[in-house]
């Protein structure tokens, strides 16, 4: 599919302010470009980006109900109550039970941790880990990254003596829980001023508060940031506010004493030794992590978060990463599969949407599949499976397109449903896949134009290889954390060459590696061009043509170069 390449350029204004910031700040114009782009336009705004200080994050008090929270979470610690932290199954959930179980395990030996199980209980809060805390005479559950919309089950525990502080981050329903406290920075009434928390970022936000209640040392609470930098990447959530700083100190965090849960990890996955980056945590750990919950449970995720010693954390990490090699077996198959049903669709030209059902799927990596036929077809994709009694799926979505609204609009028809904007997840009875179906799809053609089914590169700036040095790398990195909101800057150049030694490479030579100059350089700058073999006959025959990239630094051997990520080739025989 052929990527539409966007760029505004800017204007003599964005010009003049980013040359002002360029002579303030003694850094690259481009990166001032890319600065004003982002609403940045002052010399304090700037420093305030490039360093993010902690002294910037908001009073947790703002919160509603943040008081109510603090207030019984300190009743429940001076009457020594057993205290449950229960949270999701994926990383974002994992992380968070971590921090908060870590946070305040200093001040209780009656604290246990839950994390239900995908296949037994589905997603969020269940009547059997209710049964369980009352079982095991719990009168208080934190739970983390879910709960906004469990009205019959936190009455149920009500009702066997067990109150509930709800910590969430998804979309709330008019009517909320009744809860002790519901923390979510997306209610209606809520002032806070920063909504896009993850889930483990309003656990952090609950310990915040507790801290500052109880004047304990913050320090205690900025070593578990690098548990929020984790599910910041991985939830996929805003890199701005409140979540670049928790991010940006996190991965400080990871990159010079990260826990040992998270080192074991690190180990597994090959960064030892490497800087870890927000790409690396959605790449590499967070899957990981993840694959606990897909594929057994993910309260072995949290066991190896909160391993107190190196050799049960290299063990624990071993594990995971055998589940992650057989997460991606199954992921490719069904996968597959998936395709396989779409060709077979008569009229997917004119389809604004994809709906496909296998009972037999597994329930475990059926989001990963709807990700990856959103990426192939560039469509709102959901991805059914059955389980239990009910049909259980995935959705996600193309820019533009509010899959939570959709499927919220078809809500008459389904058991549950919760998500965000791009993602989403539901349950249904089998006599209602069909209207869902048809429903669904028709909300899609009805909303969708063509230019969504298209996939976009957003151009940031248009760059000479001149241009292209260490000063301007070491700028570039000042931008980081990378992540939505704040993406990796991709820049175009145009009517660029081969050197003469640019040469296909792989198994089956199907990337290219580039040595290419432009009109204003004599030696070649490096690139790689995954995928792109298509483009080398062109390459090779000394045509000019035009890319966009991403600046990378390459390490090999101990020796650091820069070399462009090229995301997309078009050629230009102007």
């Amino acid at each position: 599919m052929t990527n539409k390449w966007n760029f505004q350029k800017p204007t003599e204004e964005e010009n003049r302010i980013s040359k002002e910031l360029a002579d303030k700040l003694a850094i690259s114009p481009v990166i001032c470009q890319l600065l004003v782009k982002r609403g940045i336009t002052t010399e304090e705004e700037a420093n305030k980006f490039f360093k993010p200080s902690l002294n910037d994050l908001h009073d947790p008090f703002l919160m509603p109900d943040m008081d109510k929270a603090v207030k019984r979470l300190n009743k429940a610690l001076g009457e020594r109550e057993k205290i449950l932290v229960y949270g999701d199954y994926d990383v974002d959930g994992t992380t968070a039970v971590s921090l908060v179980y870590k946070f305040l395990r200093p001040y209780t030996t009656l604290l246990d941790y839950y994390i239900p199980d995908r296949y037994d209980e589905g997603y969020g809060i269940s009547y059997k880990g209710i049964d369980y805390a009352a079982n095991n005479d719990v009168k208080l559950i934190i739970s983390l990254d879910c709960g906004i919309k469990a009205i019959e089950k936190i009455e149920y525990a009500k009702q066997k003596g067990i109150d509930f502080i709800i910590c969430d981050h998804h979309m709330p329903d008019d009517t909320l829980p009744d809860a002790v406290a519901v923390l979510d920075a997306k209610r209606v009434d809520s002032i806070y001023p920063y909504e896009h928390l993850s889930g483990c970022g309003v656990g952090f936000k609950l310990m915040q508060a507790f801290a500052k209640s109880n004047n304990f040392p913050f320090a205690d609470l900025e070593k578990l940031l690098d548990l929020c930098a984790v599910s910041i990447a991985s939830d996929i959530v805003p890199i701005t506010g409140e979540n670049r700083i928790m991010a940006y100190y996190g991965l400080k965090q990871i990159n010079s004493n990260p826990s040992l849960g998270l080192k074991g990890i690190i180990d597994v996955c090959g960064l030892t030794g490497k800087e870890i980056t927000m790409s690396d945590i959605v790449f590499k750990i967070g899957p990981r992590i993840n694959a606990s919950g897909r594929m057994m449970n993910g309260k072995e995720a949290v066991d190896l978060l909160l391993a107190k010693d190196s050799e049960s954390a290299r063990e624990k990490s071993e594990n995971i990463n055998q589940y992650n090699d057989e997460r991606r077996e199954l992921d490719k198959k069904i996968t597959d599969e998936a395709n396989a049903i779409i060709d077979d669709f008569q009229d997917m030209a004119d389809r604004k949407a994809i709906v496909v059902f296998n009972p037999a799927w597994h329930k475990g990596v059926i989001g990963i599949v709807a990700s990856r036929l959103t990426e192939k077809y560039y469509r709102p994709a959901v991805v059914l499976t059955k389980s239990s009694e009910l049909i259980t799926g995935s959705a996600r979505s193309v820019s533009g397109f509010d899959i939570y609204k959709a499927i919220e609009s078809c809500r008459d028809l389904l058991e549950n449903f919760g998500g965000h904007t791009y993602a989403a997840g539901l349950s249904l009875k089998e006599e209602n896949l069909e209207a869902f179906t048809n429903r669904f799809l028709q909300l899609a053609a009805d909303e969708i134009v063509p230019e969504q089914m298209v996939p976009q590169l957003d151009v940031d700036a248009i760059l000479d290889f001149k241009d292209i040095n260490a000063k301007f790398m070491h700028d570039l990195k000042k931008m980081s954390p990378f992540g939505p909101d704040n993406q990796k800057p991709v820049f175009c150049s145009r009517r660029v060459k081969d050197y003469g030694t640019s040469k296909l490479v792989g198994k089956d030579l199907e990337h290219i590696k580039l040595e290419l100059i432009d009109a204003n350089s004599n030696s070649p700058i490096h690139g790689i061009a995954f995928g792109m073999h298509k483009h080398s006959k062109h390459i090779k025959g000394m045509k000019p043509f035009n890319i966009c990239y991403t600046v990378e630094e390459n390490t090999y051997n101990g020796n650091t170069s820069l070399q462009l990520m090229i995301k997309d080739i078009k050629p230009d025989d102007i």
